[in-house]
């Protein structure tokens, strides 16, 4: 199939995108990477009667060292984050959620900044940026606001950007010193979305779990945190007993459906295979850190 009618626009700057969104929205939809949105257009689930493109607005692509936190530009391609030895060093878990995203020419044009307003409830980078307390910039005609991750996804494919606004940038902590990560997921495929997927972040000082952090993507209708796994690890430490228990509350905190390629059952079950795969994987990078 092909897409409805549309007017293609092509700004070559932030203001100039803001003020077309200000004039078409909410009619007018934004062109990134266009892996998920021509695919939708294509199949007329998505009929924008303005598509505006911002890959020519140099300005959004970008990855920053700002002292303790990494700024990463909207349009940045995730290969060039996948390829950064900054964000390697400063936030791996988010190299290795990029790592499992699709296949190479697939993150060669997809962008960040696309794939967290796109907020497919399997995607990595929506659970991985909630596990590192990540906050978007967004701006509009009437000015910048700052939305942590924990605010920014409401439901599927639904974030708390409104439609005259325009994802900027996106804000990462750097990683403490004895910090380990892991980012791992089940998919029927390589490259295919996760049926089940677990982001995990720790922070060791000696043997004492200082900080957790874990999320879970393809498992609801929005990457979910998982808290109660969290507390079993900070109230018992990483016991074999407490990291089992762990998974056990994982599995009750996520809420998935049934669909063509898993039922929710299974989904569940996943979701506590992965996340003690994910403390396991953790805790032996955080030991080789701290």
């Amino acid at each position: 199939m092909k897409p409805a009618p549309f007017n293609y626009i092509v700004p070559t700057s932030i203001d100039e995108a803001l003020a077309l969104l200000e004039e078409h929205a909410p009619d007018a939809r934004l062109l990134a990477g266009g892996q998920s949105l021509v695919p939708m257009m294509n199949f007329r689930l998505s009929r924008p009667s303005h598509l505006i493109d911002l890959n020519c607005i140099p300005d959004l692509a970008f990855i920053q060292d700002n002292k303790d936190h990494i700024s990463i530009g909207a349009m940045t391609r995730e290969r060039t984050i996948e390829e950064s030895s900054l964000v390697r060093s400063s936030i791996p878990l988010l190299y290795e959620a990029t790592r499992h995203i699709a296949h190479l020419p697939i993150r060669s044009r997809g962008t960040i900044g696309g794939s967290i307003s796109n907020a497919d409830p399997a995607a990595e980078y929506p659970a991985a940026l909630l596990t590192l307390d990540g906050e978007m910039v967004v701006r509009s005609k009437q000015g910048k606001r700052q939305i942590k991750a924990s605010d920014f996804f409401k439901g599927i494919m639904e974030t708390a950007i409104e439609p005259n606004e325009l994802l900027v940038e996106i804000i990462v902590p750097k990683v403490p010193p004895g910090t380990g990560f892991a980012f791992v997921e089940i998919s029927r495929r390589h490259g295919d979305y996760a049926l089940a997927g677990i982001a995990a972040q720790m922070t060791l000082s000696g043997k004492t779990v200082t900080n957790v952090r874990l999320a879970a993507c393809g498992v609801g209708p929005c990457p979910i945190r998982l808290n109660d796994a969290e507390k079993q690890i900070i109230d018992d430490g990483l016991t074999e007993k407490s990291i089992q228990s762990a998974a056990k509350a994982a599995a009750l905190e996520v809420d998935p459906e049934t669909d063509l390629h898993a039922t929710a059952d299974y989904r569940r079950r996943l979701t506590a295979v992965l996340t003690q795969q994910a403390l396991l994987k953790a805790k032996e990078r955080a030991q080789e850190n701290n």
